[in-house]
C-alpha cells in the first residue's frame, strides 16, 4: 500500500468533512448572490417603460394674419409672447408646462 491509500485517522477525517461542508456553504452563498444580482438586473431591464423621460409637449398657436412675434419671456411657470397685429400690440400668456392659454392682454390706442 502507498501513502495515498492509507485511511485517514478520525481527526483528519472530521477536518476534511468540515472543510467540505464549509466549501458547500460558501458555494451555495456565492450562487445565491449571483442569482440575486442577475434577477435585479433582469427586473430593472424589463420594467423600465414607466421611467422613460416625459415627451416634450407640442402646441401650435395660431396668430392673426400679418401678425409678428416681437418677443417672448418665461417666468413663474408662464410663457409670455408679445405679438404685433394690425390692431396693435398684444401679449398672450400660456402655461409653461402644458402650453394651454392662460390669458391675453390687448393694448388699444386711445381715440
Amino acid at each position: 500500500m502507498s501513502d495515498d491509500e492509507k485511511p485517514l485517522d478520525p481527526e483528519a477525517a472530521r477536518v476534511v468533512a468540515r472543510i467540505r461542508r464549509l466549501m458547500m456553504i460558501a458555494s451555495a452563498t456565492t450562487f445565491l448572490a449571483v442569482a440575486v444580482v442577475l434577477a435585479v438586473i433582469g427586473y430593472r431591464v424589463f420594467h423600465l417603460q414607466g421611467s422613460a423621460p416625459p415627451a416634450f409637449p407640442v402646441a401650435t398657436a395660431t396668430l392673426p394674419a400679418g401678425a409678428k412675434v416681437i418677443s417672448t419671456a418665461i417666468g413663474d411657470n408662464q410663457l409670455a409672447i408679445t405679438i404685433e397685429t394690425a390692431a396693435g400690440i398684444e401679449i398672450r400668456m400660456f402655461d409653461a408646462r402644458t402650453f394651454k392659454p392662460a390669458g391675453r392682454l390687448v393694448f388699444a390706442k386711445e381715440p
